[in-house]
């Protein structure tokens, strides 16, 4: 292996657009990578003429460098995709993002009216403090949305309970995300959040497309690239890196650096400094934990097995967390007379009874539990992979944020190494802020000065909470804590459809009663509503009468407790 002055130790999305950046300010940069493939876990795995997305990953961004770096790397094979995705929660499937009729027609009234409810309540008492995920979740959503559609899936994810995952993850990976803003969705097609978008970029044969261009293109700008070489260690001396330790299955190779790009797992990081790291440091590098994935990649004999791009099993019963159905990503994925191939998603720790089960057993659960589902025949399976992804997601446990400030002040005494990416900051960010943490990181090298902590837009949980966590809180921020603004427009439609469901089913009950006078009581409302009747037609104007006065009603509320708390 040739010496090189810069070293990207990654060959993920970050690591590949580091090196990328590098090449065009003029740096011929070596990228490390310990596996076979580019593109760490969002590699593209072939088999039997099959391709599997490892996790399936969308290309969508707000970020206009991304998206014309994206554009111009692949041209007319970067398709745009409609989504579809569904959950499948009770034996039901439920359209997500949400629709009306559909979530509605599965959940009957009465389930939906609780619903209703448990949000409304959940907007005029919420709890006081929200910094576990579970609770965060209840009050934006309430508590009994927030047990159906999120519970089981998040809880397969982490393999903790939701009490124990901290509120970061929510905050950073939906923000935005809320009950007005799925109902909105869901009726007008409308919204911002980034987890409800309807379409996104895909390439045409998965995303190993992507990074087999960035790295035809870092190679062709003077750049090298070694695969299944693993760096050991990072010998320093007085806070400069001078070399690398790099294996790949011979005698070990030591490579002098002027500069180190890292996007391996931090704790990693730690573990391989030469001198080692102060006890403190590794200790810390130790404690931060992560989740592992299985995925059973199964050749399917039949063409049309579900016309959703994924789904999300909210079934305790089955251990499967989510499938991916790779043709409807696209259909180039699917090998020539290979019907449909899928990939069902298994949560697990690295090493744990999951991990370590046989390929076969794998492959023999995953095909049971389609068949349990409702999905396909066990005898459809004809043939499947096992693909094995360790540290595939950092996890925000409840002591990860001490012990990452601790490592990162270490760094910091680092002149000329960087960690950037999903494992090199122990961030669960999206590909495009994994990117883009790279590109800025070279551009440090080449003089600038940016901040990679500060690349996620949602970056302001590390910033602003310090190891000493809330108890550094001064008391204003105390009570912005407790006492949560109120979304006005979200507590008015909350209002105001539940003020609308009341006088729609009494208006119902009376006129199913029946009797010589119909309800003379309720029909006393047509003084206030202007041709309301006791009979099918008042209940449906009386609906309509009770959105609009709870609506009114609930948004000056809202807006008259927010103004009162900004004025305290």
């Amino acid at each position: 292996m040739n010496s090189a002055p810069v070293a990207v130790i990654g060959a993920g999305p970050a690591g590949l657009a580091a090196a990328y950046e590098l090449v065009n300010q003029g740096i011929k940069p070596q990228v490390i990578e310990a596996g076979a493939d580019l593109g760490g876990i969002a590699r593209t795995v072939t088999y039997q003429g099959c391709r599997f997305d490892i996790g399936g990953h969308r290309f969508f961004t707000k970020l206009s460098t991304i998206n014309r770096l994206w554009r111009n790397m692949l041209g007319p094979d970067f398709r745009l995709v409609q989504r579809k995705s569904s959950i499948l929660y009770n034996g039901r499937f439920f359209a997500y993002p949400l629709r009306t009729v559909n979530t509605i027609h599965n959940l009957g009234i009465v389930e939906s009216s609780r619903v209703l409810g448990s949000y409304l309540q959940a907007q005029l008492f919420p709890n006081p403090v929200e910094d576990t995920f579970d609770l965060w979740m209840s009050n934006r959503f309430g508590s009994r949305l927030f047990r159906m559609f999120f519970k089981a899936y998040t809880e397969k994810v982490w393999g903790l309970p939701c009490s124990a995952i901290q509120a970061d993850w929510a905050a950073q990976r939906i923000k935005g995300l809320s009950m007005i803003g799925i109902v909105t969705k869901a009726l007008f097609g409308t919204g911002s959040a980034r987890t409800l978008i309807d379409c996104f970029h895909y390439p045409k044969t998965g995303p190993g497309m992507m990074w087999d261009r960035f790295g035809a293109a870092i190679v062709r700008g003077g750049g090298a690239i070694q695969t299944e070489h693993v760096v050991t260690g990072l010998k320093h001396v007085s806070g400069f890196i001078k070399a690398l330790q790099v294996e790949n299955g011979q005698t070990p190779v030591e490579v002098p650096v002027e500069h180190v790009i890292s996007s391996m797992p931090i704790g990693n990081l730690i573990q391989t400094l030469d001198p080692p790291a102060p006890a403190e440091v590794q200790a810390a590098a130790r404690s931060l934990t992560y989740r592992a994935l299985v995925m059973a990649g199964l050749i399917v004999n039949r063409n049309n097995l579900f016309s959703d791009q994924w789904i999300y099993i909210h079934d305790p019963d089955v251990q499967v967390g989510r499938i991916q159905n790779f043709k409807n990503w696209s259909p180039e994925m699917a090998g020539a007379g290979m019907p449909t191939n899928i990939g069902m998603e298994y949560f697990c720790n690295e090493g744990d009874q999951t991990w370590s089960m046989p390929d076969k057993t794998i492959i023999d659960m995953a095909a049971g539990e389609l068949e349990k589902l409702g999905l396909a025949a066990r005898c459809d399976v004809i043939d499947g992979i096992i693909i094995r992804q360790a540290k595939a997601y950092p996890i925000y446990d409840q002591g990860y944020r001490h012990s990452l400030a601790i490592i990162r002040r270490y760094l910091d005494g680092f002149a000329n190494l960087q960690t950037i990416g999903r494992n090199g900051t122990h961030s669960y960010n999206n590909m495009d802020h994994s990117m883009q943490s790279g590109i800025l990181a070279a551009r440090n090298i080449c003089g600038e000065r940016h901040n990679l902590w500060h690349v996620n837009e949602e970056s302001e949980y590390h910033e602003e909470l310090d190891d000493r966590g809330l108890n550094s809180l001064v008391p204003d921020d105390i009570v912005t804590q407790v006492f949560t603004r109120m979304d006005k427009r979200a507590f008015g439609a909350a209002v105001g459809m539940t003020a609308g469901l009341i006088i729609s089913l009494a208006t119902l009950w009376l006129v199913i009663k029946g009797g010589v006078v119909v309800g003379p009581k309720m029909a006393l409302l047509s003084q206030y509503f202007w041709g309301y009747t006791v009979t099918y037609q008042g209940a449906a104007l009386g609906a309509l009468y009770g959105f609009i006065t709870g609506f009114c009603g609930g948004w000056l509320f809202a807006g008259l407790r927010n103004f009162l708390l900004v004025f305290y």
